[in-house]
């Protein structure tokens, strides 16, 4: 220290700290000279000495004035140093940088001044403290007094020079600086490293390119600041980066997918809409480096596909389209679990377009990567079910197809129709709308008799004989009426003369017989009309109730249909086929002749032309109505129809047991008649019946049984049956 004051006149140091500016600028030339003298002279120690004492004096002293002239006084002494001035850096730069973040903003903006100074002095000597002046101009490029920020931005325009033409530049050293600000949100510092990332990436000798997974998301974070000009640096940068990607051979897609990625589910539109832009340039130009991150590139496209914004949507699926063309080898991190795990979750999607891609992605991996997708089939199978469901009937489709691709192996098929039924059974709004659509698609994709017979087998055991009947009831109607299953129908005409025929027909009686005029239906459909008749003697007074008469309604308008045409021609040969006659009388006494039905069929029988029969064996009656004709028959006892039996005496006929089948239908109508009786008490058990007194007469006529003449209005459903199997 007294080196230093008697190097340093007193009148010096006093003017140094002076609060008029004149007076400390012209002290500081003052401290100039003397160093500059001291330097010629080779006193190095008392140039340590003045630099000490401008530092523990001024710098740090707690008056401004003093602060401001320690902070011009090193200047100064930088100066008067020129070419030596590097060797006292160690004792300079650090109070200079300690000023920056000082309260009073004259001192910050007399730091600034200072820094400049000295920067222009020894120029690229000064790199080793790049970090912190790095550190310290971000902090200023935010600061309140617009004084200050101005003389950062000058300070910093020169460090950019300094460092560009620098060759001690250490980008290693710097990339975890930047990293850590590159999340502040101030908008002044992210344009302070929006342009030094711009600098440093156009130095022929730095790599930035190799550290961009350091601070590329951070730049992303940038594109939706509320400041235009901010957005718009951050693209530049961005485009800039993309550009070199595409023209450098060896690029780390890895990590920066991952961010990508993550930035593909922001809420801005342009951070998404660039996100996609890079990942679709990623899966064109990476080849095999992306492979490990495939679900999870999938995963963020999939919802892009349905992106509000249209650009996003086109460049989603280019992306989603080129992803799936590729064929990766599991052996090579190909994930096909992860896969379908994010297919699956899109399933949940609220956006039609998510799932069917998420769909066609199932599909893609079941073409390609078949015995992999077989190990996650537990995993899936339940939401492909639930997918069933979808109010979509593209979805459904899909979904069906799906379904068709694993049933091809025999026991995913089993458990393919073993879960749908499951379904229907606890979803009664599934069967409801999309029954006849998933059954008839089945039909399609895996063969119609095969679909039947499974879903036969597995009715034929089912213990809920409420769902049973129904289901029944809706296979029984799609048979009828789909043209997907026109060559089911074919074969079971053919159940008296073709081995194949009998098989279907015996395979489907067990599971028909759950309900009553599904098996009416199918012995029609089988021209087995002998045991048609049969079937209908057997009903018992428990069997002929309302949901009966419903059913038989809906037969009765199908009769009307072209499938049945067959039948009504073979009204014209009475000789021939007369237990489908006796069959048809049958099923009309026993609709109310009220009812739209019997009206129906009744118009139908009289149709039948006097001229169809013989002579000896018509008697018409005076109102010329051939209701008689069967009275005058032989009673088709010795009568074959082209490979009908006339007489069901329990023979065999073509294999066919009809006296068993028989005896199978009347036993499984005789559980259901016991499931009704014990369903009936437990609603008797549970709902109290109210004392006589109490029920209003109102209620009583209420509770009175229709009479079988007022059902007469039918069901809506059933007069669109051919609509409904659609």
């Amino acid at each position: 220290m007294a080196d230093a004051l008697s190097a340093v006149p007193a009148a010096v140091l006093r003017n140094l700290a002076d609060k008029l500016y004149e007076k400390r600028k012209n002290a500081a030339l003052e401290i100039e000279n003397i160093v500059k003298h001291l330097a010629s002279n080779g006193d190095h120690d008392k140039i340590v000495a003045l630099i000490s004492l401008l530092t523990t004096e001024f710098t740090y002293s707690p008056q401004s004035n003093h602060r401001k002239g320690g902070l011009i006084g090193l200047a100064a002494a930088t100066v008067g140093l020129t070419s030596e001035a590097a060797q006292h850096l160690e004792q300079i730069v650090p109070p200079v940088l300690n000023s920056f973040s000082d309260q009073d903003s004259r001192v910050r903006y007399y730091a600034c001044e200072a820094l400049y100074n000295i920067a222009k002095v020894v120029r690229g000597e000064f790199i080793v403290f790049f970090n912190q002046i790095f550190d310290a101009l971000c902090k200023l490029s935010a600061d309140s007094d617009a004084n200050v920020q101005s003389a950062a931005h000058l300070l910093d325009r020169l460090v950019k020079d300094i460092v560009t033409e620098s060759d001690q530049f250490s980008i290693e050293e710097f990339i975890p600086l930047l990293r850590e600000r590159m999340n502040v949100l101030n908008p002044y510092v992210r344009q302070f490293l929006v342009g030094w990332i711009t600098v440093l990436d156009s130095v022929p000798d730095i790599d930035m390119l190799g550290f961009l997974p350091d601070f590329l998301d951070g730049l992303f974070n940038m594109l939706s600041d509320s400041s235009h000009e901010i957005r718009q640096q951050a693209d530049s940068a961005l485009s800039e980066f993309l550009q070199e990607i595409k023209n450098s051979p060896s690029v780390d897609y890895g990590r920066m997918a991952e961010i990508l990625v993550e930035r593909a589910s922001s809420p801005d539109e342009f951070t998404r809409l660039t996100a996609l832009t890079w990942i679709n340039e990623f899966v064109k130009l990476s080849g095999d480096q992306l492979v490990p991150y495939y679900a999870d590139i999938l995963g963020a496209i999939l919802p892009c596909i349905s992106d509000k914004e249209e650009k996003i949507r086109v460049v989603a699926r280019e992306t989603n389209e080129e992803l799936r063309t590729m064929k990766a080898d599991p052996a090579e991190g190909f994930d096909v679990g992860e896969i379908l795990s994010i297919a699956r979750r899109q399933l949940s999607s609220e956006w039609e377009a998510t799932r069917i891609e998420a769909l066609h992605w199932i599909s893609t991996l079941l073409n390609n990567y078949r015995p992999e997708v077989v190990q996650y089939l537990n995993d899936i199978f339940d939401t492909l079910l639930k997918a069933l469901s979808d109010p979509s009937d593209e979805v459904v489709l899909l979904v069906l197809d799906v379904h068709a691709c694993i049933a091809k192996d025999p026991q995913h098929f089993r458990q393919l129709v073993v879960f749908l039924m499951h379904n229907f059974r606890i979803d009664n709004s599934l069967l409801e709308k999309r029954g006849a659509l998933i059954i008839r698609r089945l039909c399609v994709l895996l063969d119609a008799e095969r679909v039947y017979r499974e879903l036969s087998t597995i009715l034929e055991g089912e213990s809920d004989l409420d769902f049973a009947s129904i289901m029944v009831q809706a296979l029984n109607l799609i048979l009828l009426t789909s043209s997907e299953l026109s060559e089911i129908r074919v074969l079971l005409k053919q159940t008296l003369v073709n081995p194949a025929g009998r098989d279907l027909y015996v395979s489907l009686y067990a599971s028909w017989c759950h309900s009553p005029t599904a098996i009416i239906s199918l012995c029609f459909l089988a021209q087995t009309y002998q045991h048609a008749s049969t079937v209908i003697q057997s009903l018992s007074e428990e069997d002929i109730n309302v949901k009966f008469l419903v059913q038989l309604d809906k037969l009765i308008r199908l009769l009307e249909t072209p499938v049945f045409a067959y039948l009504r021609l073979q009204l014209l040969e009475p000789g021939r086929y007369t237990w489908l006659f006796k069959a048809l009388y049958g099923l009309l006494m026993l609709l109310p002749q009220q009812s739209a039905a019997f009206k129906i069929l009744k118009t139908r029988l009289k149709a039948v032309p006097a001229y169809s029969f013989n002579g000896d064996q018509l008697k018409k009656t005076s109102s010329g109505a051939p209701y008689q004709f069967l009275h005058h028959m032989s009673g088709g006892s010795h009568i074959t129809e082209d490979g009908d039996v006339a007489v069901d005496n329990g023979n065999s006929h073509n294999g066919i047991n009809f006296a068993t089948r028989i005896k199978q239908f009347q036993e499984m109508q005789q559980q259901h008649r016991e499931h009704f009786k014990t369903q009936a008490q437990i609603r008797r058990k549970v709902t109290p019946v109210p004392k006589e007194e109490e029920v209003p007469k109102q209620q009583e006529e209420t509770k009175r049984p229709p009479h079988l003449s007022e059902l007469n209005v039918v069901p809506r459903s059933s007069r669109r049956s051919s609509e409904l199997a659609r």
